[in-house]
């Protein structure tokens, strides 16, 4: 059985390695996209927005309900990918610790 002091020490480990995670989730890049391709949203797997992308044959003032409605279904796409991006690296880190079970992280 682990003393306290070990398992103070694999606490402290698996927080680093969490906080790792979490600063590289901001280097991973996913791309929402909506309209078949006329709008692109990149952001990053933290759902940081980087850049936004719009087809000039959308830029017509009769075309503005529908820009904004792409723009935001872009946006939701990108934030889906972003959450899955995000999930996936935490479970990397994650799958060697030894949690119990239901236990989820980050806190």
């Amino acid at each position: 059985m682990p003393s306290l002091d070990d398992i103070m020490k694999m606490a402290q480990e698996a927080q680093a390695e969490l906080q790792k995670a979490q600063d590289n989730l901001d280097t991973i890049e996913v791309e929402g996209v909506s309209g078949g391709g006329l709008v692109r949203i990149k952001a990053s797997a933290k759902g940081r927005i980087i850049g936004v992308s719009v087809d000039e044959s959308l830029l017509q003032p009769s075309e503005k309900g529908m820009v904004e409605d792409l723009i935001a279904a872009a946006i939701n796409d990108a934030r889906a990918k972003a959450d899955v991006a995000a999930n996936e690296q935490m479970q990397k880190i994650t799958a060697g610790l030894p949690m119990p079970p239901g236990f989820k992280m980050p806190f």
